[in-house]
């Protein structure tokens, strides 16, 4: 949504800015997510959560919508955001992404869900268990300990 769209909306009343965040979200998405039909009796909190979400997600152009949608589907799937993960689905579904390739976006978001799981497991276990002392940070992501952050 162009910026002087977004002043001219936001220049109406409240109700009537509101109806055409949501038809404007509805235009890109397909639909309406429930969060934001949920968010309609609070005008200003769904403006800026719409405002935000489309500068992070629809306004920048280093990325196309395909692209975007099956990162969303694999956060989505990640932190097992069912309604999020179906709403990416029928969003993709719409843009032509074929079914392999959001089947590829939620195996990428098991694969590294899995290895948090086992990250953290590990550390508490090492930690816990073995009493290894962890006094460096990660080797590989620079992460101190928990104890070491105070």
């Amino acid at each position: 949504m162009e910026l002087d769209k977004i002043k001219k909306i936001l220049e109406k009343e409240p109700g009537e800015a509101v109806d055409e965040l949501l038809r404007e979200v509805k235009e890109v998405y397909g639909e309406v997510p429930y969060i934001l039909n949920f968010m309609k009796q609070s005008p200003e909190l769904l403006a800026t959560k719409v405002l935000y979400d489309n500068s992070i997600i629809r306004e920048f152009k280093r990325m196309d919508e395909k692209t975007v949608e099956l990162i969303s589907i694999g956060v989505s799937a990640a932190l097992k955001c069912e309604h999020c993960l179906k709403m990416h689905i029928r969003v993709a579904q719409r843009l032509g992404i074929p079914k392999e390739e959001i089947f590829d976006a939620i195996l990428i978001a098991g694969s590294l869900s899995n290895a948090a799981v086992l990250a953290e497991g590990t550390r508490a276990m090492d930690s816990e268990i073995s009493n290894i002392p962890h006094d460096d940070k990660c080797d590989v992501c620079a992460i101190p300990e928990e104890r070491e952050r105070g």
